[in-house]
């Protein structure tokens, strides 16, 4: 099996239709119904399984997977991921990321300042935030727009993001080391 590294997740199985045997699946890729697209899926608990697209709902796909024949089959199936190895998946056009690619970018300022590493990639509706993890341990999130984000070279793995007022909880060393005095005053 390929290492977790080179698989993408495209869905995941979040509930069953009918009784005899189709999923629910939540698809995380662009067009919802490419789920299946790209040859046999691995549940990440390593069983593969070919899907068929049967109908689409409102936040999934209902699918068909080779093998699954009844409720209590699919049941046994939710909350299963469904990835495949990221080489069966089309170069991604310019200026476009696969989320799997972006996990895990060191993240720096345009100053050359390190902040951390990007830990996750959502979307809450507005559109991509990066979750980063910064040097210091604290989370915080960095919206993907041409405001905040300078560059993105998933070659070198690495993502530069411009220092905008108010981006961070503290914007300075300064705020960062009154921050510190407060929880020690605190103990």
């Amino acid at each position: 099996m390929s290492s977790a590294l080179s698989r993408v997740q495209l869905g995941v199985i979040v509930g069953v239709k009918g009784l005899r045997g189709e999923v629910r699946v939540k698809s995380f890729t662009e067009d919802p119904a490419d789920v299946a697209a790209y040859g046999p899926v691995t549940t990440d608990d390593g069983r593969v399984f070919a899907l068929k697209v049967t109908g689409l709902a409102q936040g999934s796909v209902t699918v068909r997977i080779k093998g699954v024949d009844d409720r209590t089959a699919a049941e046994a199936l939710k909350g299963r991921t469904l990835s495949v190895d990221r080489k069966a998946l089309p170069a991604a056009e310019e200026g476009t990321y696969y989320q799997a690619d972006l996990v895990g970018l060191a993240a720096e300022l345009t100053t050359g300042e390190s902040l951390g590493t990007v830990t996750a990639v959502y979307n809450f509706g507005a559109g991509d935030m990066f979750e980063v993890t910064m040097v210091n341990g604290r989370t915080e999130l960095v919206p993907f727009t041409d405001a905040a984000i300078a560059n993105v070279d998933v070659a070198n793995r690495k993502l530069t993001i411009n220092p905008l007022s108010g981006l961070f909880e503290n914007d300075s060393a300064k705020d960062e080391e009154e921050r510190r005095k407060e929880e020690q005053e605190g103990e």
